[in-house]
């Protein structure tokens, strides 16, 4: 075993993570020597269910905002931070991410640093966040930034913008379309998948997948070709739940995600979607 210390602090953040007991979050960040990601696969190993380890987790206060071009053919998501609920509530400060979304609408920026650099007001967004920062007293800044292009893109945002999430579908817009577009997008907020289906998913998240259901699987005594059987039934499950088209659909349990979209339009289907969350 490790001899790594483990503070209090690593402990509760690894237990505000997945949802694990105190203890077992100090017995696997041991295991895993402070690590937090291979902390979070032995919690999974050992059988533990835990809350999804997702990178959106980042700014603890703050707003997302999500807008799409007139034509809905492009969209961005705008991320900015802020150190309290009270001022992530603020008109003033929603204003202002509603006015920086515009800015990287209308520019097409592709990274937060260009968009930083941006004209605004006879400055920069750069400066007008410093400028903000100064009359708020608070740390404020653009700490995501996402944007899509698509045949539609459909922009969408719950929650009193905590969520944004943006999908772009593979036919041109039309009111059905778009509506589509929303359901998918709403499903996305509530449910967070991984990807779009199992062949969106990267090959080094289906190599961890499927070692943590290998390892489950022997754990109950299976092995040879029996726990490879039972691997794969874990993993195929595992991508069933966590990518977007194989989904129940939550507004109709009778069908999957995909199968809501065929039945609105041939072919129609999810192209890529980009989805942040605050805290």
């Amino acid at each position: 075993m490790s001899t790594v210390s483990i503070s209090a602090a690593d402990v509760n953040k690894l237990r505000q993570q997945t949802g694990a007991g105190m203890m077992d979050c100090r017995k696997a960040l041991m295991e895993s020597n402070g690590d937090f990601e291979s902390a979070i696969d032995y919690l999974r190993k050992k059988g533990q269910k835990v809350a999804a380890n997702r990178s959106d987790r980042e700014a603890k206060e703050g707003v997302v905002i999500a807008k799409a071009t007139a034509d809905n053919t492009y969209g961005v998501l705008v991320q900015l931070s802020s150190e309290t609920d009270f001022v992530a509530k603020n008109e003033d400060f929603i204003a202002f991410a509603q006015h920086v979304a515009d800015i990287a609408l209308a520019s097409k920026t592709t990274t937060a640093e260009d968009l930083k650099a941006s004209p605004m007001e006879g400055a920069t967004v750069g400066d007008k966040l410093l400028e903000v920062v100064a009359k708020i007293g608070e740390k404020i800044d653009i700490v995501r930034f996402e944007q899509i292009t698509a045949d539609a893109v459909i922009p969408y945002i719950h929650s009193g913008y905590r969520i944004g999430v943006l999908v772009g579908m593979n036919a041109a817009p039309s009111e059905a379309i778009l509506t589509a577009g929303r359901d998918v997008a709403m499903q996305i907020a509530a449910m967070n998948p991984l990807a779009i289906d199992s062949d969106s998913v990267s090959p080094d998240m289906l190599a961890r997948e499927k070692a943590i259901a290998v390892e489950q699987v022997m754990a109950e005594g299976k092995t040879g070709d029996m726990a490879e059987k039972i691997a794969m039934g874990k993993l195929n499950k595992f991508f069933k739940e966590n990518t977007l088209l194989p989904q129940a659909f939550v507004k109709d349990n009778s069908k999957t995600v995909g199968d809501y979209l065929k039945s609105v339009q041939g072919g129609l289907t999810v192209v890529s979607f980009k989805r942040l969350m605050v805290g």
